[in-house]
């Protein structure tokens, strides 16, 4: 199947009336945000809390972070095949339910075995309700128009960090991290799930299969026939490129920026505004979408995060050089959201759409998963020197992997 051919679409189940495209799209966009704010950020946001409060080591507590996102990527192949089974929308809703009770478990910890088997459950939660099962989810029943609906989604989501940084920090002040962690539960049940059921409701325009639409029954041999394409295997390492860098630039930026004496103000200041960059992105690719292929965009991705990587090793001679990263840096990664999964349904194809999104999200997840780990190994023996002229190397070698397999996708 090509990318020119109709995307499957599901017919909506008994007792579901077709919704409004738009309020499922606004539905589903606040509630990624409030499951990125309660089930991703909120270990970032709570990790000082849990150090003082329980009194474990830090690389304890971190490693049931790690130990989450390593879950995540496992099981994101597991939650693409039932979204090309036509479960998508159970996922959904389920994966946020448990997710909420999860977190709402967090508060009760009293040993790390405890932390450790809930943030493992949480991992397997976020392969079912993040960005991936949800963009694989519109791109399986909306076909085309879900390039526009990944967009707003990612508009409104991409503040979550913003949202719960500082409100789980003051919950976490005033009433202590047990009750913070109890508050993002009762919002992850009482609102993201309700939203979830609204958003996935069929809409009009695919509230019926498509005629001459591809057999949903085959769905199960697109994942094989794309693997053995190089087109997969280069999407692959392009994509956990993506991944690895940004998870080594945002979770050492700070030292990193405290080793050039650049003071804490500033650095904060710096890493805070990567958030925002992303977004302004966002709205930036959408002001020339029209215009520009989404291939494109994706490739100037590439190269806004390799001019980033260089802008930062030039902050040592240049201070300001660090907010010139900040804004190619934020504006480069906050697009490939969108991008990942729009570049693979052009270049590979909508059959089998879930599973081929989820096997992708497995280097994906796992680079982010090893990201700060790595890092710190290269520290070890070259100091953040290495690891800056690092960053560089892996981002020439993810924007050399998209732009060969632009061209073998060209050449078939």
């Amino acid at each position: 199947m090509t990318a020119s051919q109709p995307a499957p679409t599901t017919a909506p189940q008994p007792g579901l009336q077709p919704a409004s495209p738009g309020r499922t799209v606004l539905a589903l966009a606040f509630a990624e945000t409030i499951v990125w704010a309660g089930v991703f950020y909120i270990f970032p946001a709570l990790i000082k809390h849990w150090e003082g409060d329980l009194g474990w080591e830090k690389t304890t507590i971190a490693g049931a972070f790690t130990a989450a996102l390593v879950t995540s990527a496992l099981c994101a192949p597991v939650a693409g095949r039932l979204i090309d089974a036509g479960h998508g929308r159970r996922l959904l809703i389920g994966g946020a339910a448990c997710a909420g009770l999860l977190i709402g478990m967090v508060s009760l910890v009293q040993a790390p075995w405890q932390f450790y088997a809930l943030w493992v459950a949480l991992g397997a939660c976020m392969a079912a309700c993040l960005y991936e099962p949800c963009f694989a989810f519109l791109t399986r029943t909306r076909g085309g128009a879900a390039r526009k609906a990944i967009t707003r989604i990612t508009l409104i989501a991409g503040l979550a960090g913003t949202v719960s940084f500082p409100v789980a920090n003051l919950l976490a002040e005033l009433y202590g991290w047990r009750i913070a962690t109890a508050g993002f539960a009762a919002a992850i049940l009482l609102i993201a799930v309700p939203l979830f059921g609204h958003g996935t409701r069929p809409v009009p325009e695919t509230a019926a299969p498509a005629a001459g639409g591809p057999d949903v029954g085959k769905d199960g041999d697109g994942l094989r026939a794309a693997m053995r394409r190089p087109v997969f295997w280069l999407l692959a390492v392009a994509f956990a490129m993506i991944a690895l860098t940004h998870g080594i630039l945002i979770t050492h930026l700070l030292p990193m920026l405290d080793e050039r004496g650049i003071s804490t103000a500033v650095a904060v200041l710096a890493a805070s505004c990567i958030g925002p960059m992303q977004v302004a992105g966002r709205l930036a690719m959408m002001a020339v979408e029209q215009r520009v292929s989404m291939n494109v965009i994706c490739g100037l991705s590439f190269a806004f995060m390799l001019a980033a990587s260089t802008a930062l090793i030039g902050a040592g001679a240049i201070p300001a050089l660090l907010f010139v990263f900040v804004l190619l840096q934020g504006s480069g990664y906050g697009v490939t959201s969108i991008t990942r999964p729009v570049v693979t349904a052009n270049l590979l194809g909508r059959t089998g759409f879930g599973a081929i999104s989820g096997a992708l999200a497995l280097p994906f997840m796992g680079a982010t998963a090893v990201a700060p780990t790595l890092a710190a190994a290269i520290w070890t023996v070259g100091g953040y020197d290495a690891v800056r002229l690092t960053v560089l190397a892996l981002v020439g070698l993810g924007g050399l992997s998209f732009v060969l397999a632009i061209l073998s996708a060209r050449r078939r």
